[in-house]
């Protein structure tokens, strides 16, 4: 039986546009552009590299997200992924990650895998739990925040790098694993992936698909929700210190005003 890889993407607002909250106090997808998070980019690219080392693998990149998400999707086909399964229902709508850890554990039991693949994090959340908690759920062994993956003989084996040591791990699959931003730069998509990637098949689920109850997701059933939103101040003019032969003592006069020195 072939390798059957899956890789859980994430379709999060751009970082370089106005990130705001939507009036019920959760990310506003709507009014940003979006993109396939740049660490989980680092997820494809450590899956394909497995998948090229045994033959016969298949890549299945997985999401779960509105409409919009299937931009993720399309950007990990073009890389290189075989297939992308998207997970797309309203009363998703608000889940933490607990949640979103249910959703996504529930559709790899229905698609079936061998090995999960994530990122280190998203980068709207952060939180970096997802693959633990989707181990947990799954109750198979996760080996996290690896630099260095591959797999052989039924065996997945990472280096994990710490401040202090370096560890080697591996488990016996299925398992889950996480990539850091060092495991490797992600390839650009060719044309011809791009083009490639309009044919493969994309299957769309939702929560009925996967026998989840909505209240048990969404804003409804999640664990943490945002108490208070504060607006980010806007940005001041700073001083300006015009240089006429005391400009070194100006600016040594309000580095040491503002306690810098």
């Amino acid at each position: 039986m072939s390798l059957r890889i899956v890789v859980c993407v994430k379709y999060v607002p751009d970082a370089t546009g106005d990130r705001r909250f939507a009036d019920d106090a959760t990310t506003d997808r709507e009014g940003v552009d979006g993109l396939l998070s740049e660490l989980d980019e680092y997820g494809v690219e450590q899956a394909l590299r497995i998948a090229e080392a045994n033959d016969g693998a298949e890549v299945t990149v997985l999401t779960v997200g509105p409409d919009d998400a299937k931009d993720a999707l399309r950007k990990a086909l073009s890389m290189g992924a075989d297939k992308a399964v998207h997970v797309n229902d309203d009363d998703i709508h608000g889940s933490d990650v607990i949640g979103t850890s249910a959703v996504l554990a529930a559709a790899l039991e229905k698609t079936g895998y061998d090995l999960v693949v994530c990122g280190m994090a998203s980068t709207d959340g952060t939180m970096g739990v997802l693959p633990a908690l989707l181990a947990e759920r799954l109750g198979v062994a996760q080996a996290t925040l690896l630099s260095e993956v591959s797999v052989a003989g039924g065996v997945v084996s990472g280096r994990r790098d710490g401040d202090a040591a370096t560890e080697l791990v591996e488990a016996a699959l299925p398992a889950v694993v996480s990539v850091t931003d060092q495991s490797g730069e992600a390839r650009y998509p060719s044309f011809k992936g791009i083009m490639a990637a309009k044919k493969k098949p994309v299957q769309s689920l939702d929560l009925d698909d996967l026998g989840i109850d909505a209240g048990a997701v969404g804003l409804a059933g999640a664990w943490t929700k945002v108490a208070e939103i504060t607006a980010r101040p806007a940005r001041t003019q700073g001083q300006v210190v015009t240089d006429e032969g005391e400009g070194g003592k100006q600016l040594a006069a309000y580095l040491a005003e503002q306690k810098f020195i």
